[in-house]
């Protein structure tokens, strides 16, 4: 068998990474860390569909839109056109969550809840089934 191209390798780095970024969403939403939890199932969205471009033999995948993204991916397989008016609400919580300027007042920590937190991870993890499914490994 043949070593894996470079494409299936940087698709495996990002797919794992994005694996591990759920465990972590898990704990920080065991500790009540809401705002942290919506920012990386953000996270975990893009990097996830980022593997599958790269999967494709793109050789810069550039950009932070899950929405751009899952409309990239969906040129390569149909089943992410499904996911893009459902995740695309992930794009909302990449600056928002993170710095108090991005909200008209208050910080992230008191704004996004358990409900906010628990709808991102729940959109992140079934991005990273979906995405595991497509290139089966």
């Amino acid at each position: 068998m043949s070593e894996p191209n470079k494409y299936y390798k940087e698709a495996k780095r990002w797919i794992e990474q994005a694996k591990e970024d759920l465990s972590s969403a898990k704990i920080l939403f065991d500790a009540k860390r809401y705002y942290l939890v919506c920012f990386l199932a953000q996270q975990i969205a893009e990097k996830a569909l980022k593997s599958v471009i790269y999967f494709n033999k793109e050789d810069l995948v550039l950009g932070h839109s899950v929405r751009k993204l899952v409309e990239w991916a969906s040129k390569f397989d149909k089943r992410f056109k499904d996911l893009i008016n459902e995740i695309s609400i992930l794009d909302s919580y990449y600056i928002p969550t993170r710095y108090p300027n991005g909200l008209p007042d208050g910080i992230p920590a008191e704004i996004f809840n358990r409900e906010a937190a628990e709808s991102a991870f729940k959109l992140a993890e079934s991005t990273i089934k979906i995405v595991t499914d497509y290139l089966d490994f």
